[in-house]
């Protein structure tokens, strides 16, 4: 392994790459310290300890802190996510998305330019609602902004957009100069910046006696078996063989080849997880505005993360939403025509619509027990939490995309070194990228 990481500064072009990413992700982070003028930094820290378990403190893990601490930051990568995945769900429906997506180079580049006009509408709104919900916070008689009003308004609108737009513009960067893909990455680096700081507040609470040794191991041991799971089932594959006949062009012979369809079990990736928790932060972050309403605290109750209520009805939540972003990212009709087009059939299956048909019962099959596994993955931390008393730091969404881009990285830095004849991370198979 060591050998292997020396390989990675032996190739100039792997090297400069990754130094490149380094130095971009180390730019987010001093950006995430940098304080939106007019608010006060120590109030608003003190108020969002109590948000821990809304919707506000799952968009603060996604920043990686910046949103507690009021920084130009705040809004993160957020509000690209929002935008990427309103276009795909546009494609699915409004025939002009879809012929753009049918374009090949261009109508992706004319995506991404609707992507960023939307990135820019979203970040605004959301600035401007978020402007004004600070405004009617304080803590402990201190208020978070002490000069409200349309100044500070249009202010933070200004700061909290601009951010986002930079935030955006260095994602672009690394996927174009640097290593892995730039958006990933930066939600990627926001959820592990918090490890240290839990791994020095769980060595304080063991050599305090707050914590026992053998539950610290029994986290640790319960952490690698949970990624090792993630990892065999975000790789796994379903193969459908295709074979494609023998076409004469001119004097050349065109395929007469056999290869397969690579299936993912996991083909939405996290986005269930991150809909279904954004869902039931709701309760919460609704309660939140009414501290003093009993009613809406028995909601909240009902609701608490590791209830049965609330476990029961946010796995539900993630298989629905595997199943229904499944549908939107992946078409079989599509897939289907495109083999008919260039000669490619499934042995013992007619082309066309029984193709399709048969590409779609594989998939529906398969999602349900990625789904349903990683709906326990997303529950799980909360019943041990509950169980063992302890805060688990990593929990399903958060673990899940560390895991998923340190695959789709190394993956990238594998192939760079194969190409170059060097060993990769694996001197025996290899590290199959997510869209391989």
């Amino acid at each position: 392994m060591i050998q292997t990481f020396q390989n990675i500064f032996k190739v100039p072009e792997l090297r400069k790459r990754v130094l490149f990413t380094l130095g971009i992700l180390v730019v987010y982070r001093i950006g995430s310290q940098i304080p939106t003028p007019g608010i006060d930094a120590k109030a608003m820290s003190e108020f969002f300890g109590q948000l821990s378990g809304t919707l506000f403190g799952l968009y603060n893990m996604f920043v990686g802190g910046a949103f507690e601490k009021a920084s130009v930051f705040s809004l993160g990568i957020m509000p690209y996510i929002s935008a990427s995945i309103i276009i795909q769900l546009l494609g699915a429906v409004i025939p002009f998305f879809q012929r753009l997506q049918k374009e090949g180079e261009e109508g992706r580049r004319k995506i991404t330019q609707y992507t960023r006009y939307g990135t820019v509408l979203i970040a605004a709104l959301q600035a401007l609602g978020t402007s004004v919900y600070l405004e009617s916070l304080n803590a402990q008689g201190v208020m978070v902004v002490p000069n409200p009003g349309m100044g500070f308004k249009l202010l933070t609108m200004l700061t909290f957009t601009c951010g986002t737009i930079f935030i955006m513009w260095l994602g672009e960067k690394i996927t174009e100069r640097g290593i892995g893909n730039g958006i990933s990455l930066i939600i990627f680096i926001g959820i592990i910046a918090r490890f240290p700081t839990a791994v020095y507040d769980e060595i304080r609470l063991l050599l305090s006696g707050q914590r026992n040794f053998f539950t610290e191991i029994f986290l640790v041991a319960f952490m690698i078996a949970v990624i090792g799971a993630i990892v065999l089932v975000t790789r796994a594959q379903r193969r459908v063989p295709v074979q494609y006949a023998k076409r004469v062009v001119g004097r050349k012979v065109y395929g007469g080849q056999a290869t397969h369809i690579p299936l993912s079990v996991n083909t939405a990736g996290v986005i269930p997880i991150i809909f279904a928790q954004s869902i039931m932060f709701a309760p919460s972050t609704l309660t939140s505005f009414f501290p003093n309403s009993e009613f809406m605290q028995n909601i909240a109750s009902m609701f608490n993360p590791g209830a049965l209520l609330y476990s029961l009805v946010y796995g539900l939540l993630i298989v629905f939403f595997a199943y229904f972003y499944t549908a939107i990212v992946f078409n079989p009709v599509d897939l289907a025509d495109n083999m008919r087009k260039y000669g490619g059939f499934i042995p013992g299956i007619r082309p066309g619509k029984n193709t399709s048909e048969f590409i779609d019962n594989i998939l529906t099959r398969i999602t349900l027990p990625g789904a349903i596994f990683f709906a326990i993955i997303a529950v799980l931390p909360y019943f041990l939490m509950n169980a063992l008393n302890v805060q688990f730091y990593f929990g399903g969404t958060g673990l899940l995309i560390v895991v998923g881009v340190a695959l789709d990285t190394l993956s990238q830095i594998e192939s760079h070194l194969v190409t170059r004849h060097y060993e990769g991370f694996l001197k025996k198979g290899k590290i199959r990228g997510r869209y391989s």
